[in-house]
């Protein structure tokens, strides 16, 4: 290798960055104290949420209420639900705030993530909690959500600082200068999946890049997002700078994304309602001075392939998380496996056995792996694809919910073989525990099937062949490819997520380029070749 060549692997090294270690529950201390705040939110449970705007509280006649996907009998809370009237306010709000929050000097603005991520960790185990309640995660994938989010304000907070600093390209003659500056006001929509985590990250991107913010969450994680507009507030940053603005989408999205005074939109969520705002945010009405930028996160319909020389017993273990954590309620999730003819009825079979030993309840239950979906209508769309399989292929695991489907959301992990590429349930995102597992003769013939979709965000193989596992970084089409190792649990800055084709614009959360999406590149060229003085003016003489 060349010195060039070394200056420019040197030059292309990530900055170091330690990520907010995840919670050890195997130790007896962390379980009692998680245990304790869950019976501490337990006993909070049930009370009203107001909406937001400048710094006070707005009430309003609809509202949200919030239920326990394991325990559907049971309330969290009441959020109230906001109008087009409190969208238009919100923005106006955001307009105004913009003008003095974009001259905040960058390092200060750094400060405040920071602020807010040290908060987090002093509310870790109680914020974990709430989406425990409100979302139905494990425990452990609650925890992960808090960490990630503390990442996302860490690191954000780390890369505005070096962007910060502006490039100079001078000349003699000539003095040049390449600098960032913010966007204007930002609407973030984010999902109820990753409720503290992506919200955070959204808003905390626009917020530390001079935008002002209007959180919109989803209707399902709004008491969540209630919780983070509580740490936003109390780190100091003025009112105006941040709405809390929970509601219904379909009533005040549009509102949102289409007001002329919105100059970016972040959005995490499905495929169809994120085509329908960057079709709307395309629009420009007369009162419209500009364009606006999406920056849109989507589906997927991931797929891991397994060759004949995978060692098996470690495929079948990454799988099973990939596709089964949080109930396969992930856009990351693994739902398709791709497996070579030799390999294919023993992956089958350990397949099979590690999935019917997967714990399956409640999710403040300590021991559950797969907890409840998210809300009746997952429930029956999930259960709509599981009669699809039955009918269309060869169950091999299917898991009857039993008593918990009385109580709760639930859906046990079903796994089904001998799957037409072609089918719905390997084409569509499904979204919850169920898996298809499809033969491949060859290794092209696996990686044709695997890009077959319309999606490209995550993708995997397993394999001991440095041949084929090259063949896997050149022809997989997925933004993110994980090789023998789960296609879930990306980390901020190791992993920066997220994919293209439908699966989104190609950004990368948690990425060293991130936050270029909320800023707008300024470049001031001066001729400094002097030609006299100006004479002073009669101010200057006096």
């Amino acid at each position: 290798m060349s010195d060039t060549d070394d200056q420019k692997q040197a030059a292309r090294k990530a900055e170091p960055y330690q990520n907010e270690p995840h919670t050890d529950f195997s130790r007896a201390e962390n379980r009692k104290a998680f245990a304790q705040a869950l019976k501490d939110v337990e006993e909070q449970l049930g009370r009203e949420y107001p909406i937001v705007i400048d710094g006070k509280a707005v009430s309003s006649r609809k509202s949200i209420v919030s239920l326990n996907p394991s325990h559907k009998s049971q309330t969290v809370g009441t959020v109230m639900a906001a109008t087009v009237d409190h969208a238009e306010q919100a923005v106006t709000i955001a307009r105004r705030a913009f003008e003095q929050w974009r001259k905040v000097e960058a390092t200060h603005r750094a400060e405040y993530l920071e602020l807010i991520a040290a908060e987090m960790r002093n509310r870790r185990y109680e914020l974990a909690a709430w989406m425990v309640y409100e979302c139905g995660k494990p425990w452990m994938e609650a925890d992960g959500d808090v960490a990630e989010a503390i990442d996302f304000c860490t690191y954000y907070a780390m890369q505005m600082r070096l962007l910060d600093v502006p490039v100079q390209c001078d000349y003699p003659g000539e003095e040049n200068i390449y600098f960032y500056q913010p966007r204007g006001v930002a609407v973030v929509i984010s999902p109820w999946n990753f409720p503290l985590a992506i919200l955070t990250g959204m808003t905390v991107a626009a917020l530390v890049t001079g935008n002002t913010v209007i959180m919109k969450p989803a209707e399902q994680s709004s008491i969540v997002a209630a919780k983070l507009f509580e740490m936003i507030r109390d780190s100091g940053i003025p009112d105006g700078v941040v709405s809390y603005l929970p509601g219904y989408g379909e009533e005040i999205g549009p509102a949102l994304v289409e007001n002329p005074d919105v100059d970016v939109i972040a959005f995490t969520g499905s495929r169809e309602v994120g085509l329908l705002i960057n079709k709307q945010a395309a629009d420009n009405p007369p009162a419209q001075t500009h364009v606006k930028k999406v920056i849109a996160e989507m589906g997927g319909k991931n797929a891991i392939i397994v060759d004949e020389d995978a060692d098996l017993d470690e495929a079948v273990q990454g799988i099973i998380g990939s596709a089964f954590g949080f109930s396969g309620q992930k856009c990351s999730a693994c739902s398709r496996v791709i497996v070579l003819a030799p390999a294919y009825d023993a992956f089958l079979d350990r397949l099979k056995g590690a999935t019917e030993s997967l714990q399956f309840g409640p999710a403040e239950q300590p021991g559950t792996t797969i907890g409840p979906v998210i809300d009746e209508d997952a429930l029956e769309r999930i259960n709509d694809y599981i009669e699809i399989g039955r009918e269309e292929c060869t169950p091999i695991v299917t898991t009857d919910a039993g008593e918990l489907a009385k109580h709760g959301f639930y859906v046990g992990p079903h796994v089904f073989a001998d799957i037409d590429p072609e089918s719905r349930i390997a084409q569509q995102e499904i979204f919850g525990p169920l898996v298809a597992v499809m033969k491949a003769r060859t290794l092209d013939d696996a990686f044709e099937i695997a890009n077959r979709t319309d999606y490209a965000l995550t993708g995997g193989m397993y394999s001991r062949s440095p041949k084929n596992l090259a063949r896997a970084r050149a022809e997989m089409r997925v933004g993110n490819l994980y090789l023998n190792r789960p296609i879930t649990g990306a980390l901020v800055q190791r992993h920066p997520f997220g994919g293209y084709q439908m699966s989104g614009i190609g950004s990368k959360a948690g990425g060293h380029d991130y936050l270029l999406q909320f800023l707008i590149p300024i470049a001031v060229s001066e001729n400094t070749m002097r030609r006299g003085f100006a004479p002073p003016s009669d101010e200057e003489s006096v």
